[in-house]
């Protein structure tokens, strides 16, 4: 079938599914977003969630080789939905080798379907593969397989940031990938090159050969896999030659109602064109997870869920639209989606949660939005003025910080925190996952980058300013991720400072030392602790010692470790990315080289 002829969400599926059928695989429904038997995550956020048991070893009934589309909820990006790519909700093709085939009938299957199938080009194609590291090697074996379908050794790049897949909770199967790229342009160029944004990502063959442990090792699966996932908007995007995902046929109904509801027209003005596409996202993802039994509240996937209607009403307020938009929006998404049986029958189910949790939120928005003007008019938020958002007006903490953001005022997010567990028992994972992960691994690598997490933690201090904090942090193999608060994108003066003050440290090969001590302690002797974090009434302090410094140290921060001896250890300290993670939340990602 010629690319041209393939342009809906049902012709893309009805493709694939069909494909791989024709190669020995059988095909199994998507699963709830509620995932059944993992603790550690609030929502299914990939095709191979529902399947870890079979992934680990355990048979399934219907054999080796599976094929699906599954639907996912993704939260961490909420902030980021807006733009042309990022969705809450969205459906993943996927297909499974379970202990069968490995990488080369899975390379080849994914670019027959590519090629063959949706009539893709070769001369617009590109994959990326795994770099290795020090506990697994550099993928050859895969870009040896991309050589011989014909893809040139410069559109092959060798990644370690996005080229290692997993596990999708706090522990299981996981592994290298290799990535496929497709450049949405007129002519690609000869050199494929990841920062580019015209090559778009259209699929992912993980291979899958190690399980993360709860003590957070990796050992080698006895049972080898193979995970593809590729995202159905994406991909139909590709097809149709659409930059903007909202342009297709999965989002254009919602779109259109939406449209008639604020009398605007998409497209014609970025603020609104912004506003339509959240409040169409949030309502497709609110049907969704309403329909898979979560209902509004203020617990983890209730939360997540009353998030998304209040911000969807919010944002169809600032289009015009007075009342019940959220209740309008069932039936473009009904017309969207007729295989899914979950909506359908459950209509009157997800209309009135929808209903009531707007009328519930539309009675004191306008009256909460007053308030908020008023306390804007000092340049900062207090937590306890925050609090009164939240528990008078409904507003949660992550709207606020939206609309002091749009202020350009800050809000004291340490004093809200500490109103809020007084008054809450009110999870403050719920709107990024369960767990946050910390180190993936004991190893010399992630030591290391722990290590530097420190120093970054400080250097952001002395550059940006004392009222930095960290926020989170996640460490792999390859890199490690660091969140703190800020209220802008840092300027490449200050990306280089930063680094270069973190490699200064380095180089003076500077002593770290621990101890154990009473929190209370810890916290008067200006110890830095993550925002938020509990501890115990015991904690180890991590010095890096500096006699430079008129304290007579660099970094002191209550943490569990682990950490090495000696900063001159580290190696050169690089910032890869600097990004938004939340409204007021800044991340960096960085590795050592």
């Amino acid at each position: 079938m010629p690319v041209a002829q393939i342009k809906t969400r049902g012709e893309l599926i009805k493709e694939y599914i069909e494909f791989f059928i024709s190669k020995s695989h059988k095909h199994i429904p998507s699963s709830s977003l509620v995932p059944e038997n993992d603790p550690t995550v609030l929502f299914t956020t990939a095709g191979m969630h529902p399947l870890v048991p079979f992934l680990l070893g355990q048979k399934h009934p219907l054999g080796k080789r599976l094929v699906d589309v599954q639907r996912c909820i993704r939260t961490q990006d909420i902030e980021e939905v807006g733009d042309e790519i990022h969705h809450t909700f969205f459906e993943m093709l996927g297909n499974w080798s379970l202990g069968d085939y490995w990488k080369e009938e899975a390379i080849k299957l994914t670019f027959e379907f590519h090629t063959k199938i949706l009539s893709m080009e070769k001369d617009k194609y590109a994959v990326s593969v795994f770099a290795g590291n020090k506990d697994v090697p550099k993928d050859d074996e895969s870009a040896k397989i991309w050589l011989s379908l014909g893809i040139p050794k410069e559109r092959i790049a060798f990644l370690k940031e996005n080229n290692w897949w997993g596990p999708a909770g706090e522990t299981g199967p996981c592994g290298p990938c290799t990535e496929m790229f497709y450049y949405t342009g007129k002519k690609a160029p000869k050199k494929f090159n990841p920062e580019d944004k015209n090559w778009v990502e259209i699929g992912n063959d993980v291979l899958m050969q190690y399980e993360k442990t709860k003590s957070g090792a990796f050992i080698p699966l006895k049972q080898k896999n193979i995970d593809f996932g590729g995202g159905v908007e994406r991909t139909l995007a590709v097809l149709n030659n659409k930059s903007d995902n909202y342009l297709t046929e999965t989002w254009q109904p919602i779109i259109k109602k939406i449209e008639f509801l604020s009398e605007k027209k998409y497209g014609e003005n970025p603020k609104d064109t912004k506003a339509m596409r959240i409040v169409a996202d949030h309502a497709k993802a609110s049907v969704f997870i309403i329909s898979d039994g979560v209902i509004p509240s203020n617990n983890e996937r209730g939360y997540i869920l009353r998030r998304l209607i209040r911000r969807a009403v919010r944002y169809s307020r600032l289009l015009g639209i007075k009342e019940n938009s959220m209740r309008h929006l069932i039936t473009p998404i009904w017309e969207i989606y007729p295989d899914y049986q979950e909506i359908h029958q459950n209509h009157k189910l997800i209309a009135k949660h929808l209903e009531e949790e707007e009328i519930r939120f539309g009675s004191t928005l306008e009256k909460g939005i007053k308030k908020f003007s008023e306390l804007a008019e000092d340049s900062i938020i207090t937590g306890k003025e925050a609090f009164l958002l939240f528990q008078s007006y409904g507003f949660p903490i992550e709207m606020t910080q939206e609309l002091a953001e749009e202020k350009g005022i800050k809000i004291d997010l340490e004093e809200y925190n500490k109103e809020f567990e007084r008054h809450q028992d009110l999870s403050r994972t719920a709107s990024s996952g369960m767990f946050r992960s910390g180190l993936a691994d004991d190893s010399e690598t992630t030591r290391k980058l722990h290590t530097a997490t420190h120093l970054l933690n400080e250097s952001l201090r002395k550059i940006l300013g004392k009222e930095v904090r960290q926020k989170g942090s996640n460490i792999t193999p390859e890199r490690l991720r660091f969140d703190f608060n800020f209220p802008r994108k840092l300027t490449e003066e200050e990306i280089k400072k930063v680094e270069s003050l973190v490699n200064d440290k380095i180089n003076a090969k500077l002593k770290i030392t621990r101890e154990e001590i009473p929190l209370d302690d810890a916290i008067s002797s200006d110890a830095q602790a993550e925002f938020g974090q509990k501890y115990p009434e015991l904690v180890f302090v991590y010095t890096i010692e500096d006699k430079s410094e008129k304290s007579g140290w660099f970094s002191k921060e209550i943490c569990t470790g682990p950490h090495v001896s000696n900063t001159g250890e580290l190696g050169t300290f690089k910032i890869i990315k600097e990004e938004s993670a939340a409204a007021g939340i800044r991340r960096i990602k960085a590795v050592l080289e």
